[in-house]
């Protein structure tokens, strides 16, 4: 399937693969017909998805039930008046049914918009109004279906609900029932490149979510993603940790890895346990395995020495960075190696630890292949080694990269802040140090600005990590009258600690012992659990707000 899409595979080093690597988007690419049904056409029994859940379910779906079902879908939504350039939202947690739509909305040249079961009535109606859905496709649970039943009559062009389970309420279609009624044989319906595909909202760390369009070139983009960086085996199941409502299920549950020919394992938790998810990686013997640094802080605190995980050939991290205290244990538990990578909902992985170079614990490693990476001041100048500045595509007019973004969606201001001076501006910072590696800071918004210095707040989140007492930290900006601002930790404590002055003291001596002395947390905050985005990424700008207060 590799050769259909890149003239070369495999490369010498890592500046082979970073001169050489080309991507081929044939015009009318569309990932549905050219990669799944291409697959269920040449090798019909190939298994495409593993179903799990907590309650022992395990269920193999194959390319040709893929095909048959996305099929069966996109007849019926056609019948529903849905067709190309409507937009559908999916709210369907690891239903199998979500790979199924998301395939059939491709289909149809539907725009699919995957969204979070967290949402709340008013998340909804923000979401169905700002893209003009017409159909929003939900699971049966009880208090979302009631949210989104009260959104529709707010909603002035949402015209379908429809319900994936055994709780169907009314005003809602069956949504199982119904498709068992049309053909699962559909004729092509042909699209362009650049027509729109999927579209997501941001997580809204720093303001009201964004929309965020992707074209039908899309999918290929992440070829970098799970051939180059997961190293994804054909065959081989490949579970990534997330939920299908946030941009981590499109890094890492569908387009690359059907492309590379793996079997996508989908874990339909309620929510996340660290015994259940060690024993389903024994027990189903995944051998390629991505997840937040959340997951991998929780996982080294269970005694992993009770489990065989012979069967893992490659673990990944993404989503935030990796504190070198969790790369290394995670190594002495398990003889296994973090692999970081970055990247953003706009964007496929921008850079990561590849093959061809040692991993620097703590560095996100050199740029992808296809994207011309660099760092920049605020007047757009390269900066020097060792400058933090933020992180941009470059070049753009020359060559736009597969996988990047087509602009968020009626939001100029946001459009002109990230494509300016022939870039995109990513919004986050970082460094580069003389060999060529990337160091992450955090968004431009969390550096903090305290007496003249300027403290990332990845760097003293590290020095924290290595406390035996923090199990998870955030490290915000806090006003201060005489140094402008100052460094506030807030932290959740490891099981057998207990908040106290006198632990407040220690943490705060570990880091000014740790790292350099004027980065250590003047305010120290233990809470039961940081504020998260449906995504796992810690919502730095609620904390600064509490701080503000």
């Amino acid at each position: 399937m590799l050769e259909k899409f890149l003239p070369r595979i495999d490369f010498d080093s890592y500046e082979d693969f970073k001169a050489n690597y080309k991507v081929i988007c044939p015009e009318g690419f569309n990932f549905a017909y050219d990669v799944i049904d291409a697959w269920a056409d040449s090798q019909p029994d190939k298994n495409a998805l593993l179903y799990c859940d907590d309650f022992g379910t395990r269920r193999y779906y194959t390319f040709t039930d893929m095909k048959k079902m996305s099929n069966r879908i996109a007849n019926y939504l056609l019948s529903l008046g849905i067709t190309k350039g409507d937009k559908v939202m999916l709210i369907l947690k690891q239903r199998p049914e979500v790979w199924m739509c998301f395939l059939a909305l491709h289909k149809i040249g539907a725009v699919c918009i995957p969204a979070t079961f967290q949402l709340t009535e008013k998340d909804i109606v923000y979401r169905v109004d700002a893209a003009e859905c017409r159909m929003v496709i939900s699971v049966d649970d009880p208090d979302l279906l009631t949210f989104i039943a009260s959104a529709k009559t707010k909603c002035k062009t949402l015209a379908h609900l429809a319900v994936v389970g055994e709780h169907v309420p009314d005003g809602f279609h069956d949504f199982r029932r119904e498709i068992g009624a049309y053909s699962d044989v559909l004729e092509r319906i042909y699209n362009h490149q650049t027509d729109p595909m999927l579209m997501y909202f941001s997580s809204g760390t720093t303001g009201m979510p964004k929309m965020i369009l992707h074209d039908y070139s899309y999918p290929l983009g992440h070829i970098l993603t799970a051939r180059y960086w997961q190293h994804v085996e054909e065959d081989k199941l490949h579970l990534t940790m997330s939920d299908s409502g946030w941009a981590k299920f499109a890094w890492g549950k569908i387009y690359g890895q059907w492309i590379c020919g793996a079997t996508i394992v989908a874990y339909d938790n309620e929510k996340f346990n660290a015994k259940n998810t060690m024993e389903l990686l024994e027990e189903i013997k995944v051998t390629t395995f991505c997840a937040p640094p959340t997951i991998y802080r929780f996982l080294i605190k269970e005694d992993i020495s009770k489990y065989d995980l012979s069967s893992i050939h490659k673990c990944c991290i993404a989503g935030e960075p990796l504190n070198p205290e969790v790369f290394y244990k995670w190594q002495e538990l398990t003889g296994l190696t973090l692999t970081e990578g970055f990247g953003q909902t706009e964007t496929p992985v921008l850079m990561a630890n590849y093959d061809g170079f040692p991993i620097k614990p703590g560095s996100t490693g050199k740029p992808s292949a296809d994207f011309d990476v660099e760092i920049v001041d605020d007047y757009g100048n390269p900066c020097e080694d060792g400058v933090v500045g933020r992180i941009v595509v470059r070049n753009l007019s020359k060559h736009y990269p597969c996988g990047l973004f087509k602009g968020y969606q009626k939001d100029a201001e946001a459009d002109a802040k990230a494509f300016h001076d022939d870039f995109y501006d990513t919004g986050d910072t970082a460094w580069r140090d003389s060999e060529g590696y990337y160091w992450f800071e955090g968004r431009s918004d969390d550096v903090i600005k305290c007496s003249g210095y300027r403290i990332g707040p990845f760097e003293v989140e590290s020095a924290l990590m290595t406390h035996p007492a923090v199990l998870e930290c955030a490290v915000t900006a806090a006003p201060d009258p005489v140094r402008g601002q100052v460094v506030k930790a807030t932290i959740v404590l490891a099981k057998g600690f207990d908040a106290s002055d006198l632990l407040v003291k220690e943490i705060q001596n570990h880091v000014k012992k740790t790292t350099a002395p004027y980065k250590y947390p003047r305010i120290v905050e233990f809470v039961p659990e940081l504020p998260k985005t449906t995504s796992g990424k810690i919502k730095r700008a609620a904390i600064r707000g509490n701080s503000n207060k």
